[in-house]
């Protein structure tokens, strides 16, 4: 079973969520409102050198030295608080110095196997294109998972002018230079007058605005010059993305053992591993969550993590009815607890905490340690709550939650492959003061480390004006907006901020609660009841889910 037995509340943020900066989150952790609330701090990987994803593509993992400075770090270690930081173990930024020394030395580089050659993994298990990457037989397609449409590649200009195809799971953008006249005629071979520059300049940069790529612009009377435009083009194009990591290659190891020792190094106990389940992939299996290859990898990372002290916790997305979260628990490891958030919904609109109960004891009886959490920086996940509701309530649950203002993303149209609503918790509840109390009430009663996002402290509602800021793919920035230092000194006189942070405290000091606890749950219509005794003390939570209404008594 993991080491780790701290199961106090622990704050969910980015490094500029309150404040603008980490310094800013650590005065508020510092303010004696906040005093013994908090036993951890869960700092979302923009603190790291990142570039897209909101800190989910990381370039290295050094601090990002606008928004954080070791000294934070010793702050927070002098409150008591330790961290628990995000290890991304399938990719790396195509910023990364690997993948950029790649770019450079091609072939030559010694991170050439650092990422997966596409070509080099499919040889002989399918055709090769004329855009020049495998199309592997179906097959094998029909063992994959892709997170968007058509193949995870990215074609990569190397130094000898040829494309080559690298695996790609996540996000991807190719930019192409907008060159004037002068870059031109510098960059392309043969008698370019300055006139015929300006000309081709017009009609690249036109072309390129209007979505098309270098091989598609039609350059008309300047026709003779198309070889050489296009290939002037290629050989400047930039990257934006994440590159998917092949672990087979010893370099890629040296890479995970470096950076457990930062994390570490950071003040991090809990290292939660995110996307790992993408990163071992073999011909003919699942390049998701493919078997015994995602538990060999889990337990060498565990072997790294044992030497620094951290304990990892695996970040895996499945129904309830795939028993995922229990496997993960057998082999010894935390886990999170994604039924929650969509159970304690239901639980509140039906008034009727059975399944909720169930859930509790569950937890309870097969002794799995959870990371619990109302909102977070993702959506409020719904279908892995599949085989513990039925379909026609989740489905319920979600047109309630579209009423209340929340927003939907399907994965590449794919309504039942993976979606969450997209809401803050505040909003979710239909901002019932007293429906958001009882929730966070009923989750510190709840077995696990509880998990807060900043946000629901706070009492956040749903911002669309972030979300439309955002544009395409911004749906997420509707649960995460920024507080002032100013909005803090108002919030912090709010009844639903103060009572909140009487929860954490008693959650945080109060000797009953514990992982290897005993907990009594026990559900009658719309009463509900949570015991709590160790260390001789006991403490309950009663509830009634009509009225929202709930006391604590020891």
């Amino acid at each position: 079973m993991s080491s780790y037995v701290d199961n106090g509340p622990m704050l969910n943020a980015y490094p500029d969520s309150i404040g603008g900066k980490l310094c800013d989150v650590t005065a508020f952790l510092q303010r004696p409102e906040c005093k013994d609330a908090f036993g951890s701090f869960y700092i979302l990987p923009s603190v790291f050198h990142t570039d897209l994803d909101r800190g989910f593509s990381v370039i290295d993992y050094g601090l990002n030295r606008m928004l954080a400075d070791p000294k934070d770090f010793e702050a927070l270690k002098d409150l008591g608080i330790d961290l628990k930081l995000d290890f991304i173990l399938n990719h790396a930024s195509v910023l990364s110095p690997q993948f950029q020394d790649l770019l450079k030395n091609g072939a030559n580089s010694e991170y050439c196997d650092f990422f997966i050659n596409w070509n080099s993994f499919w040889k002989g298990c399918g055709e090769m294109t004329k855009e020049g990457y495998i199309q592997p037989e179906e097959k094998y397609l029909q063992k994959m998972f892709f997170r968007k449409s058509g193949l995870p590649i990215l074609m990569v200009r190397m130094p000898d002018g040829s494309d080559v195809p690298y695996w790609n799971t996540f996000y991807q953008e190719v930019q192409y230079l907008r060159p004037d006249a002068q870059d031109l005629m510098h960059g392309m071979e043969g008698d370019l007058q300055y006139q015929e520059a300006q000309a081709l300049s017009e009609i690249i940069c036109k072309a390129l605005d209007a979505g098309q790529k270098p091989g598609e612009i039609d350059f008309g009377e300047l026709s003779a010059y198309r070889v050489q435009a296009v290939a002037f083009l290629e050989a400047h194009r930039k990257y934006l993305g994440q590159m998917d990591l092949n672990i087979k290659s010893p370099k890629v190891w040296e890479h995970y053992k470096e950076t457990l020792e930062k994390l570490s190094s950071y003040g991090a106990k809990i290292v939660r591993l995110d996307a790992f389940a993408y990163a071992p992939k073999e011909v003919g299996e699942r390049n998701f969550m493919n078997e015994p290859g995602t538990w060999e990898l889990l337990e060498k990372v565990r072997k790294l993590a044992d030497d620094v002290g951290v304990t990892l916790l695996p970040e895996i997305h499945a129904s309830y009815g795939e028993k995922v979260y229990e496997t993960v628990a057998k082999k010894g490891y935390m886990t999170y607890d994604f039924f929650l958030p969509g159970l304690l919904l239901y639980t509140l609109e039906k008034h009727d905490a059975t399944l909720l109960s169930a859930w509790a004891n569950e937890l309870q009886e097969k002794k799995i340690r959870v990371v619990n959490m109302l909102g977070c920086h993702d959506g409020i996940p719904l279908l892995d709550l599949k085989g513990l509701l039925p379909e026609a309530q989740i489905e319920e649950l979600i047109d309630l939650l579209v009423s209340r203002g929340g927003l939907i993303k399907n994965l590449h149209g794919k309504k039942n492959m993976y979606y969450q609503v997209n809401a803050t918790y505040f909003s979710a509840l239909g901002e019932d003061v007293q429906k958001m109390l009882l929730a966070r009430a009923i989750q510190m009663f709840m077995p696990g480390k509880p998990q807060i996002w900043y946000l629901d402290l706070f009492g956040g509602k749903n911002d669309y004006e972030a979300v439309a800021h955002a544009g395409e793919a911004g749906h997420k920035e509707i649960n995460r907006t920024n507080i002032s230092p100013a909005q803090i000194d108002t919030l912090l006189t709010s009844p639903l901020v103060t009572e909140q942070l009487r929860l954490l405290q008693l959650r945080n000091t109060h000797p009953a609660f514990g992982f290897d606890h005993e907990m009594e749950m026990r559900a009658e219509g719309a009463t509900l009841s949570i015991t709590w005794r160790g260390n001789g003390s006991q403490i309950t939570l009663d509830a009634d889910l009509s009225t929202y209404v709930y006391t604590i008594h020891e």
